[in-house]
């Protein structure tokens, strides 16, 4: 694709939709990690009570097909339909502890804060440049992420004053929105800077979200790879992918 098609220019576009983990901030890893110790704590648990073999959970596998992307506890309740693994749904005041969907969504959680307390969060250092210069052309700014811990994530990585909308987790449950790859959350976020979704892009790494953004009608969809999923990322539905944003032409 040239590169003029690939620009983010004002008379092109009003706003840009960044997705958290993996885009912004180095989360994913945390987040994929933390997927795999909660999943393979519950089924080396279950195959041992059930005399069964023990299948771990694969990040380059279960991880990017069933959970990345997605609210939590659809998450949770994708990756175990993909093990014909059926849980009593729960609440999401559950403790941690307990096996039902919510319980092992929370454990995740618990894991994920964890994370972010040790100081693990960092900014991928082209994407907060693509931000500040995106501002400073007047392009308005936001994050859509499946992530409850949205708001931490962005303050611990000293980027919380750049976007003016956030619609993660919270916002996302407390609106009843159906996450990522429906393209609700996305058309939020464009609602609320009252900008048309054919005048905006959105920057995702997860194939739900570029999944979202194509079926959200969005001007441009761009797939950032940094893990070697470029075919699947143009296949989902991104029209440009690249491996960090600073190679999107200025």
């Amino acid at each position: 694709m040239n590169a003029p098609h690939q620009s983010i220019t004002p008379d092109r576009f009003d706003a840009v939709l960044f997705d958290l983990d993996g885009v912004l901030t180095s989360t994913a890893k945390i987040h994929s990690s933390c997927w795999k110790t909660m999943f393979d704590d519950f089924l080396h648990h279950r195959a041992a009570q059930r005399k069964e073999p023990f299948q771990p959970f694969g990040i380059d596998t279960d991880y990017k097909r069933y959970v990345d992307g997605k609210l939590r506890y659809e998450g949770v309740r994708s990756f175990l339909a993909s093990r014909n693994i059926a849980l009593a749904e729960g609440t999401p005041e559950d403790p941690p502890t307990v096996e039902t969907v919510c319980g092992l969504g929370n454990r995740k959680d618990e894991l994920v804060k964890a994370a972010i307390e040790k100081g693990e969060v960092e900014a991928y250092p082209g994407s907060v440049a693509l931000v500040r210069r995106l501002r400073e052309q007047g392009i308005r700014t936001g994050v859509v992420s499946s992530s409850n811990n949205c708001e931490q994530v962005l303050r611990a990585a000293g980027i919380l004053d750049l976007f003016e909308v956030r619609v993660d987790g919270l916002v996302a449950s407390k609106l009843g929105l159906p996450g990522k790859p429906a393209p609700d959350t996305f058309l939020e976020a464009a609602r609320i800077l009252g900008v048309s979704p054919a005048r905006a892009v959105v920057v995702e790494d997860a194939l739900a979200g570029v999944q979202s953004g194509r079926a959200g009608g969005f001007g441009l969809v761009i797939g950032v790879d940094r893990e070697g999923s470029g075919d699947a990322l143009r296949t989902a539905g991104a029209d440009v992918v690249v491996t960090d944003l600073a190679e999107l032409p200025n």
